[in-house]
């Protein structure tokens, strides 16, 4: 499985706002410039955060984290932007309509690869992203 820059992009953008989760809206212009993204590909991107962001139109408009950073994963985020996180075709709806499933020998290979990804990425969160920033920005320092 690869993911896109979507994937990457959007899960920076989030992890800008889960940043500033206790202020005010932020305006896509910062965000970009915060994480040197094209402004352009965030509004791209933008739609496809349904039900992730909040969003504010006018002079103090932009956007926000619609839950708090502990409540949205990273699969989440992923699933939003990638479509899903399964490795292959068989695995994406259930139940698995392959007509090869009952007597296919890798099957259980890619269920098993299927909810390793999927546990991973459900126990992520865009705080524990946040707290991992937080954790190694003290090791910055220069005497």
């Amino acid at each position: 499985m690869k993911i896109s820059t979507k994937g990457r992009y959007a899960l920076r953008m989030l992890t800008e706002l889960a940043i500033h989760q206790n202020e005010s809206f932020i305006s896509l212009k910062d965000i970009s410039e915060r994480q040197n993204i094209s402004k352009k590909y965030l509004e791209q991107i933008v739609p496809m955060l349904n039900g992730i962001l909040r969003t504010n139109r006018g002079n103090k408009g932009g956007y926000m984290l619609a839950r708090t950073a502990c409540e949205i994963s990273v699969g989440d985020v992923l699933r939003a932007t990638e479509g899903t996180l399964s490795p292959v075709s068989c695995l994406e709806y259930l139940p698995n309509d392959c007509p090869r499933s009952d007597s296919c020998s890798t099957l259980f290979l890619w269920e098993g690869l299927y909810k390793a990804v999927t546990d991973y990425l459900d126990g992520i969160t865009l705080q524990d992203i946040v707290d991992h920033i937080n954790s190694t920005d003290g090791d910055n320092y220069c005497i």
